[in-house]
């Protein structure tokens, strides 16, 4: 299951590679979940950014999600949308994606709650750690993420300054899947992503 594992968060911030260097590098390592993030192009560029990333993901047999837009990860064909508090309702949202996956960042209890009451297939929660890749608020921390595994029963991906040396303590805290940016793309991107497999797979062994 795709959730078992991680999900890399597209991030330019720490990369000069090309966008689909970047993503073929996380899939030749063994990611099998990508999500398109994107918020400082127009919806053209991201469209076809998607499209790209769409086509690369489909020969590896990868999950595919675009972040915020629901119009634009269906036109793409992606695999589902991956909304934040302030996108697109939950709710209009199902109607555009129907079967196709919908989850939405959480960063409460309620929320999560919330979410998994509205139909939401997965959620995202966190800040876990501090981060840089986007303000979204005070770390979290472990035993929330805890609580939220306790009261929700869909999937949880933990997210938010979650790195090589706090994998192994998120994923036994109960969450499903890690969503890594900053990690991955900041130096060897393969080497990153490879060893984030890696721990991963640890993990399940065990």
């Amino acid at each position: 299951m795709y959730f078992n594992g991680i999900c890399f968060i597209t991030d330019r911030t720490y990369s000069a590679l090309p966008l689909s260097d970047m993503v073929k590098r996380v899939l030749d390592a063994g990611v099998t979940f990508i999500q398109y993030r994107e918020k400082g192009k127009t919806r053209r560029v991201i469209c076809e950014e998607a499209a790209g990333i769409r086509e690369l993901t489909r020969s590896y047999d990868a999950v595919f999600v675009v972040n915020d837009h629901a119009d634009i990860a269906l036109a793409v064909e992606a695999d589902g949308v991956h909304l934040g508090q302030d996108d697109l309702p939950l709710k209009e949202a199902r109607k555009i994606m129907g079967k196709r996956i919908v989850g939405i960042s959480t960063h409460s209890l309620e929320q999560a709650k919330e979410a998994e009451a509205g139909g939401a297939d997965y959620i995202g929660f966190g800040p876990i750690f501090q981060t840089t890749t986007k303000d979204a608020g005070a770390p979290k921390g472990i035993d929330i993420l805890k609580t939220i595994k306790q009261n929700v029963s869909i999937p949880v991906v933990a997210i938010g300054g979650i790195g090589i040396e706090t994998v192994s303590e998120v994923m036994a805290a109960g969450a499903d899947c890690v969503a890594v940016a900053t990690a991955v793309c900041r130096g060897d991107i393969a080497d990153n992503a490879r060893t984030f497999v890696q721990i991963l797979q640890n993990i399940r062994r065990r």
